[in-house]
């Protein structure tokens, strides 16, 4: 059980909601925002006493039970309810550290798909696996050092102060890229609490990186949905791709799968960047 985590958590989402979201009378003004601990209490049928000591980070591990109160208390998503219990120790965690090292048969499907840009992340942003197309499309990972092959670490440069980050791979939603990564790494952290490298690459962001902090403290967490990205690449202009990121059964990692509607100008940039790199290959 995360306490300091959790308190901070239940915090946040009861700092989003107004009285009159959960059948209260706005009454009169708010010292400050959200409802009342006690009111939360009242409403998840549970002591004021005992809610004030979670969010003080100095109460006992909560019951499922009451995990559900609060839960449907804060109106939590069902993302946000699954990360509750992460937190709060009711949960299965996952294995120590994160699985690296990429199974044969995903690296086969990878390289076996000619027409798609694909990458194979693990749980926190780090490129494990990626085919000449996603090469061609974002970069050659395997000129970077493993260290710098983390799409976290790109969003998010050490120094930001806060202001706009230049988007990597010159991706248009730049910024709910960046919300996405963050969502992803809390819940990350949340399985994987003991994974030195983690932990070291969140304190890496949250001291280094302003905007990284700022979103942090949201406390946010939700899946990441199906996007549609537009990459503007050097050589062939903007290309507007279909973005789906599969779990692969581990858990531990996503195969991440760019493509284009076959006959749209998109999948004709897509075939043109394969034809470019499969050329350059042959003329080394």
């Amino acid at each position: 059980m995360d306490k300091h985590e959790l308190a901070a958590f239940l915090r946040a989402r009861r700092e989003r909601l107004r009285p009159e979201d959960v059948g209260l009378p706005s009454g009169t003004r708010r010292r400050t925002p959200g409802l009342r601990r006690e009111e939360v209490a009242v409403l998840a049928h549970i002591s004021t006493e005992y809610y004030v000591r979670l969010e003080q980070a100095r109460a006992p591990r909560p019951s499922a039970e009451v995990l559900a109160g609060i839960a449907g208390t804060l109106r939590l998503t069902d993302a946000e309810s699954d990360h509750l219990h992460l937190l709060a120790g009711t949960a299965r965690t996952r294995t120590a550290s994160i699985r690296r090292e990429v199974r044969p048969s995903i690296l086969a499907v990878v390289d076996r798909l000619p027409l798609t840009a694909a990458i194979v992340l693990a749980a926190d942003f780090e490129v494990l696996a990626w085919n000449p197309l996603a090469a061609a499309l974002m970069e050659d990972f395997a000129l970077r050092d493993r260290r710098d092959r983390n799409l976290a670490r790109q969003a998010f440069p050490v120094g930001g102060t806060g202001g706009a980050s230049e988007p990597p791979y010159g991706i248009a939603d730049g910024a709910e890229f960046r919300h996405q990564v963050v969502k992803q790494l809390r819940t990350t952290l949340a399985q994987h609490p003991s994974d030195p490298e983690v932990v070291a690459l969140v304190d890496e962001l949250r001291t280094g990186n302003a905007e990284f902090e700022r979103l942090w403290s949201r406390h946010d967490v939700q899946p990441a949905p199906v996007l549609t990205k537009t990459f503007h690449h050097p050589s062939v202009g903007p290309v507007t791709v279909d973005c789906d990121s599969l779990a692969l059964v581990d858990g531990d990692q996503f195969l991440v799968l760019y493509t284009a509607p076959q006959g749209s100008p998109d999948a004709d940039a897509l075939a043109l960047l394969g034809m470019l790199t499969a050329r350059a290959a042959a003329s080394d």
